[in-house]
């Protein structure tokens, strides 16, 4: 009691504190006034109300303890009754154990309402922070709350599952059970066994890790015109848990594991996607093909439509992206088949220093131009390499159809040399994202440690040249001991049933996959060469798995390429075009002319002409970009005008890259080359 007339006491002084500072601020003026009000007949009754108040607290507390005390020798007259079976002792004890935390919660909400208050009279209505600091508090209060609540109304659904049990015990002692009943009691009783063992408390387990928040999400239904079709299935939608949740940064979130795992589940938002992207993308597909344009950009397109920026129909985005990725795989081990050992022989030292020397020279030219600009050297960074890498997706369907350069003896196969530029810059790719983590930090320090971070970006480059040597070292012990056997394996299993073919050959994909992720590098650089590794046992061979993995690869392609048109704005674009078709025309024009510089260094004499249908190739940036500009916005490397500037450029630059390519193919080809590549 003494405690609680000292809160009371504490609200009471907690009003008279502002007082002082009425004679100087007129806000705080109007605060005092609306809360002590005018006159004293208004201060009288805001007492006598306060007096009043505590009073009625003082009751409800006693008659709370009182209740307690009810409730525990109600308990124990319920565990001495012998007369109550033990599913019926459970389920009363169960139920008055949750009523006395009922009871004890509201309890401390109130006290922590007081103290909030308190806290909260104390502080500086003008310092912002600490204004920010005493919500975030309520916040977590509100929070852990409702995380009691959800906890609290679990217990009574255990609570009231319990009875339901205690019920059934007694029907059964009243009536002699016949065969069948006690068969399924018996099925009952292992049910709930398995439930018990599956179950992972995932919720609980995780709670308290380090760096898990609480937060407060919405459910949605099914989003549906008839009122009735929801009404029907709520109770479904319930069980099964596939309503979209969004939390208060607008991020959605579907169903990944479901608590019970014996029911099997589908994600209905997903088929819903897949569908209608392959639906639309036919058409969009077929339209480019009629007017000259690469089908991908039909697919592009259908992204784009269905996108955020256009009829925002995609609910699942990030699986549909991550289906998309299949596609990547699946390409470049194409690539690799089509890539075979000894053509890497010839062309490895082009391959290995032109993206090198190009990516050093766009980061010098980058830097000259932040300089001007007065552009953090990160970001200058960042954007340069950004910028310096070109997509291997969209050259090898360039390639897919046409011929091979290189014929004549002491030709350069300009195929080969810029299908082996492309995967060192997926190698880059990978030693980049390795080296973001330190970027960021090498952006907010000082200057003694700079020298340290560049330091670890050298041991970062070492390792990753490690692993290279590593990846190498496996490739030659698979090659040597391992695909041969694989293969004639697979080939003899799979006589009439191309099924064990197909399974066995993907199966080593995402074994090279898995070797390279491993490894921290590029993954893409693992698909292809499983490719080249399967290549390596003979023309028969390849065709035979180029037969089996290609209508695979066309349809996870066409998701790739609508995942890409999910990012694509045109309503930006439209609004920056002068600025953005200017941005992108002097990107592809300095890429060209870099790719042109290095490659007339390292080609032959003899070879020369080629370098300008490699460097049309290299003149587009990666579609990579999106994913390594995301990232860096999220780390703070670039601002968010930057990163819509980037997916512009990118965007552009690929829709551009067709035209560059068949004007080089049209002026450096043979006749009888070009006739083969059309």
């Amino acid at each position: 009691m003494f405690g609680l007339m000292s809160l009371c006491l504490l609200v009471a002084l907690s009003q008279h504190q502002p007082v002082r500072s009425a004679e100087h601020e007129e806000v705080a003026k109007h605060a005092i006034k609306l809360h002590r009000g005018k006159g004293a007949a208004e201060g009288s009754q805001r007492k006598q109300w306060l007096l009043d108040s505590c009073r009625k607290l003082s009751a409800l507390l006693r008659q709370k303890n009182v209740v307690l005390n009810k409730l525990k020798n109600a308990i124990k007259v319920v565990e001495k009754n012998v007369a109550l079976s033990t599913e019926e002792k459970l389920f009363q004890v169960h139920t008055f154990e949750i009523f006395q935390k009922e009871l004890n919660e509201s309890e401390n909400s109130v006290f922590q309402a007081i103290h909030g208050l308190h806290r909260a009279l104390q502080g500086d209505y003008k310092d912002v922070v600490n204004m920010k600091e005493s919500s975030h508090q309520r916040l977590e209060a509100l929070r852990e709350a409702a995380i009691k609540e959800e906890r609290e109304y679990l217990e009574l659904l255990a609570a009231e599952k319990h009875q339901v049990e205690a019920l059934k015990y007694m029907q059964h002692q009243n009536k002699s059970l016949s065969m069948l009943d006690e068969i399924l009691e018996d099925v009952r009783k292992a049910a709930d066994r398995l439930e018990e063992e599956i179950e992972e408390h995932a919720f609980d387990d995780n709670k308290s890790v380090r760096g898990v928040n609480i937060e407060a999400v919405l459910r949605v239904e099914e989003d549906d015109n008839d009122s009735e079709r929801n009404l029907s299935r709520r109770e479904v939608e319930d069980n099964l848990g596939l309503s979209m949740l969004i939390d208060s940064q607008n991020n959605q979130y579907i169903l990944t594991k479901p608590r019970d795992s014996t029911i099997p589940r589908a994600d209905h938002h997903f088929i819903k996607d897949i569908v209608t992207v392959v639906m639309l993308s036919l058409p969009c597909g077929w339209l480019c093909t009629v007017i000259g344009l690469p089908n991908m950009f039909g697919y592009i397109i259908c992204g784009v439509l269905l996108g955020p920026s256009g009829l925002n129909s995609i609910k699942s985005i990030v699986q549909v992206e991550t289906l998309g990725e299949f596609g990547v795989f699946f390409t470049l081990f194409i690539v690799g088949l089509e890539f075979s050992p000894e053509k890497l022989q010839k062309i490895w030292k082009i391959s290995l220093q032109g993206p090198c020397c190009m990516t050093l020279l766009m980061i010098i030219c980058g830097l000259i131009w932040g300089h001007l600009l007065q552009i953090r050297p990160t970001q200058s960074i960042f954007v340069s390499t950004c910028l310096s890498l070109s997509s291997t997706p969209l050259v090898s369907r360039f390639l897919a159809t046409g011929a091979r350069g290189g014929d004549k003896e002491g030709d350069v196969d300009y195929s080969s040399v810029l299908l082996g530029m492309l995967v060192m810059q997926d190698v880059q790719l990978g030693l980049f994202i390795a080296v973001m983590p330190t970027l960021i930090q090498l952006g907010d320090s000082s200057y003694d440690s700079v020298i340290m971070e560049t330091l670890r970006i050298g041991l970062l480059i070492g390792r990753i040249l490690f692993s290279l040597a590593a990846v190498l070292l496996i490739c030659l012990f698979v090659k040597t001991f391992i695909i041969g056997p694989y293969y004639r394996k697979l080939h003899a299993e799979g006589k009439g049933n191309k099924e064990i073919l197909v399974l066995g050959l993907s199966a080593f994909i995402f074994f090279m996959l898995t070797v390279t992720e491993v490894l921290d590098i590029s993954m893409e650089l693992g698909c292809f060469l499983a490719g080249t590794l399967i290549s390596s046992q003979g023309h028969i061979v390849t065709e035979e798995v180029m037969s089996c993995i290609e209508p695979i690869r066309d349809f996870l392609t066409i998701i790739f390429f609508a995942s890409i048109g999910l990012h694509v704005f045109p309503t930006f674009v439209i609004y920056e075009l002068t600025f953005l078709v200017f941005l992108t025309l002097a990107v592809v024009i300095m890429k060209f002319v870099l790719a042109a510089l290095v490659l007339s260094v390292l080609l032959p004499k003899g070879s020369q002409h080629v370098k300008w249908i490699i460097s049309s190739g290299l003149a587009q940036v990666s579609e990579f970009s999106f994913v390594l500009g995301s990232r860096a916005r999220r780390a703070g490397i670039i601002s968010r005008e930057v990163y819509l500037l980037i997916l512009s450029v990118t965007t552009l630059s690929l829709l551009l890259a067709p035209v560059l390519w068949k004007a080089a193919i049209m002026k450096c080809v043979p006749k009888q080359e070009k006739r083969l590549n059309t």
